[in-house]
C-alpha cells in the first residue's frame, strides 16, 4: 500500500487524463485501450484509497478523499452516458431519446469535475503539510475542502453567467466615452420610409471614429429593408465622392432620390467627440429633411406673443429655442399677424398654428379665422399664462375648455431654479400624471417629469359641441392649489388641493375619417413650460412638445426617445463650492483619523483574562 496519499491522487487524475485522450484525440482501438485503460486506473486508486480509511490516525481524513475521487468518477460516468459509448448499450444515444436530459447531463460533468479536483488538490496540500505531525488535524481539512468547493461554485457561476451573456448577446458599456445609439424615435422613423434611403459612411480604414459610425448604423438598419448603408474611402472612391459633394473623409451623406444632406462627423474619434455623442439627434435631423417633405407651421403675433427675438424690455424669455426644433424636425416656421391675414382666414398651407403666450385678447375676426381653420382640420397648439390676467374665451370655448388666472401652487412637488430658496420656488410645479393619450404616449411610459412655472387650471366645459372629444393629458399632483391669494401658502377653504388639468388635447374626427379634416388641438395652460429659461432643462418639456406636435400632424407612430450622450452643464452656487471644498480638504481626511484612532484603541485594550483554578 501507498504510504504517501498523494500517490493515489496523481494515480486518479493519470487515469482522468488516459480517458479524456482516448475520448477527444484517438479513435478506434486506441480509443478502447485509452478509454479503458484510464477508468481501470480511476477505479484501482479508488479501491487503494479504500484500504487507507481504516488507518486511526487519518481515517477521516481519508474518507474525505475517497468521496472526492468518488465524485470525481461520478463526473466520469456522466460523460459515459451522454456520449457515443453510450449508443452501444441502450441502442441510442442519450441525445437521440431524450435530448433535454443530455443537454443537463453534459453539463453537469465539468461542474461535477471541478468541484471534486479543485477541493481534491487543496486536500492533499493541506494533508502534505501535516505529514510529520504527531496529531491530525481534521479541521484544517475540513477547511481545505470547503475552500475548494467554494472556488468550485464560483468558476461554475462565472461560466454559467458568461454562457447566459453569450447567448443573450447584450452589451453595456459603462465606459465614459459613449456614443449615442439609435432612438426608439430614429428608428420608427427609418421604419416608416416608404423609399430607400441611402447612407454612404466616408472614413478610411485606419479611423476609429468610423467603428462608432458603424455600430449606430448597423443597429439602425436592423428593422428596415429601406435602409442601405456603405463604407467607402474618399480617397479610393473619386467619382462617387464627387457625386456626392464629398472632399474629405469622416462625412456621412444621406440621400434619397436627388436630395442628399451632409454630416460632418471626423475621422478621429477623441476630436469628434461631441459630434459622436450626439450623433442620434443629427441623423434623425437629416433623415426628417430628405425623407419627409417641408411643411409650414405659424406663429401668432400682434398680441404679445412671445417671440424667437429677444424683445427690447421684455422680461419674459423668448422662444427661440421652441422655433429651432421645428426647424429640426423639418417645418419652416413663418409668423401670423393682423397685417398678414389673419383677420382674414389662415394660410391654406398651414401645418399647424402656434399661439404661444399671448398676453392681449384676439379680436373677434381673428377668432372666427381660428375656428374656421378647426372646422376645415386646422391643428392648435395653444399655450397660455395665468399672469396675464386673461381667460380668452375666444379661443378655448369654441375647443369646450375654460381657463381660470389663477396660479397654481405645490409645497410638495416643486423645484428650485435659483440659487436663493424662495417661497416663490413652490409655483415651480413638478409633475408626471399623464393620461393615456397619445400626445403624451411616451411620457407615460418613460415617466419623465414636466416642469410648470406658473401654470394655471384648465377645465373641460360642461356643455360643448358632442363632437368635441377633450382628453386631460396632463394634470398636476393633488397636493397642488389655486393660489388665490399669492402668497405661496395654502389657505382653505378658499383654494383647493387637487389635481388640475394644465394640458388638454381635443379632437373632432370628420366624417370622410380623413387626417387632413379632422381637427386637433392642445391647449397648455404655461407657456414657460416651452420657453427658452425651462424648455433645455427636462426632456420631459422637450418631448411635451415634439411628440405633442407628432400627434397634432398625425406622425404619432414617429414618438419615442432620440438618445444623446452630451453632457449637462453642473452648475452651483458659491455657497455649495465652498461646501463641497471644505468637507473634501478637511472635514473627509478628520472623518477617516477619527474612525481609525477609535478602531486602533479599541483594538489595543489589554483583554481581561480569567484564571481557573
Amino acid at each position: 500500500m501507498f504510504k504517501k496519499s498523494w500517490i493515489l491522487t496523481l494515480l486518479l487524475t493519470f487515469g482522468l487524463l488516459l480517458v479524456w485522450v482516448g475520448e477527444r484525440i484517438v479513435d478506434g482501438d486506441p480509443r478502447v485501450f485509452f478509454t479503458g485503460g484510464g477508468a481501470a486506473l480511476m477505479l484501482v486508486a479508488i479501491a487503494l484509497r479504500g484500504l487507507r480509511v481504516n488507518v486511526a490516525t487519518s481515517g477521516q481524513i481519508e474518507k474525505t478523499l475517497l468521496g472526492l475521487h468518488g465524485l470525481t468518477f461520478l463526473g466520469v460516468g456522466l460523460y459515459v452516458w451522454q456520449s457515443d459509448l453510450w449508443a452501444k448499450v441502450a441502442g441510442q444515444t442519450l441525445e437521440t431519446g431524450w435530448p433535454k436530459l443530455a443537454g443537463i447531463v453534459a453539463v453537469l460533468v465539468p461542474a461535477v469535475l471541478v468541484v471534486s479536483l479543485i477541493p481534491t488538490l487543496l486536500v492533499e496540500l493541506s494533508y502534505a503539510s501535516m505529514a510529520k505531525a504527531p496529531v491530525m488535524e481534521t479541521g484544517r481539512i475540513q477547511e481545505a475542502t470547503n475552500a475548494g468547493l467554494g472556488m468550485g461554485f464560483v468558476l461554475i457561476f462565472a461560466f454559467s453567467l458568461q454562457y447566459v451573456v453569450s447567448e443573450r448577446d447584450l452589451k453595456r458599456d459603462f465606459s465614459y466615452f459613449r456614443t449615442a445609439r439609435p432612438g426608439e424615435s430614429t428608428k420608427r422613423l427609418v421604419n416608416s420610409l416608404d423609399e430607400p434611403l441611402e447612407v454612404f459612411l466616408f472614413f478610411p480604414p485606419a479611423s476609429d471614429a468610423s467603428t462608432y459610425v458603424q455600430a449606430y448604423f448597423d443597429e439602425l438598419k436592423e428593422g428596415s429593408s429601406m435602409l442601405k448603408v456603405q463604407l467607402l474611402d474618399q480617397a479610393l472612391e473619386p467619382v462617387k465622392s464627387k457625386e456626392l459633394g464629398v472632399s474629405n473623409n469622416g462625412s456621412v451623406v444621406f440621400k434619397k432620390g436627388a436630395r442628399k444632406e451632409t454630416l460632418f462627423l471626423g475621422t478621429e474619434a477623441e476630436k469628434a467627440r461631441t459630434q459622436l455623442r450626439g450623433l442620434d439627434v443629427e441623423v434623425q435631423k437629416r433623415v426628417l429633411q430628405i425623407a419627409k417633405s417641408k411643411r409650414t407651421v405659424y406663429m401668432t403675433s400682434g398680441h404679445g406673443e412671445r417671440t424667437q427675438d429677444p424683445i427690447p424690455n421684455e422680461q419674459r424669455a423668448n422662444n427661440d429655442i421652441l422655433g429651432r426644433t421645428l426647424q429640426d424636425q423639418n417645418f419652416e416656421v413663418r409668423t401670423l399677424s393682423a397685417a398678414e391675414g389673419l383677420g382674414q382666414d389662415v394660410p391654406r398651407d398651414a401645418a399647424a398654428i402656434f399661439v404661444i403666450g399671448p398676453t392681449s385678447p384676439f379680436t373677434e375676426p381673428e377668432a372666427k379665422a381660428m375656428v374656421d381653420y378647426g372646422k376645415r382640420g386646422g391643428k392648435l397648439f395653444i399655450a397660455i399664462d395665468p399672469e396675464v390676467g386673461l381667460t380668452f374665451p375666444e379661443l378655448l370655448t369654441p375647443l369646450g375648455l375654460s381657463f381660470k388666472a389663477e396660479v397654481l401652487t405645490d409645497d410638495k412637488s416643486f423645484a428650485r431654479m435659483r440659487a436663493q430658496a424662495s417661497p416663490s420656488d413652490r409655483r415651480n410645479v413638478g409633475t408626471r400624471t399623464f393620461s393615456s393619450h397619445p400626445s403624451v404616449n411616451y411620457l407615460s411610459r418613460s415617466q419623465q417629469p414636466v416642469l410648470l412655472v406658473g401654470a394655471g387650471p384648465l377645465t373641460e366645459l360642461q356643455t360643448h359641441p358632442a363632437d368635441l372629444v377633450i382628453d386631460m393629458a396632463l394634470r398636476t399632483q393633488s397636493t397642488t392649489w389655486n393660489d388665490l391669494n399669492s402668497n405661496f401658502e395654502y389657505d382653505a377653504p378658499a383654494e383647493v388641493r387637487q389635481a388640475y388639468g394644465v394640458l388638454s388635447a381635443i379632437s373632432r374626427r370628420a366624417p370622410s375619417n380623413k387626417l387632413e379634416e379632422e381637427l386637433r388641438a392642445l391647449v397648455l395652460a404655461d407657456s414657460d413650460v416651452i420657453a427658452d429659461e425651462v424648455l433645455p432643462l427636462l426632456q420631459g418639456n422637450q418631448y411635451l412638445v415634439v411628440d405633442g406636435l407628432k400627434w397634432l400632424l398625425g406622425d404619432e407612430a414617429l414618438q419615442g426617445s432620440t438618445n444623446t450622450e452630451l453632457d449637462l452643464p453642473m452648475t452651483r452656487t458659491r455657497k455649495e463650492d465652498s461646501v463641497w471644498f471644505y468637507g473634501t480638504t478637511f472635514l473627509a481626511p478628520v472623518l477617516v483619523l477619527g474612525l481609525g484612532f477609535v478602531v486602533r484603541r479599541r483594538t489595543s485594550r489589554p483583554r481581561k483574562t480569567e484564571v481557573k483554578s
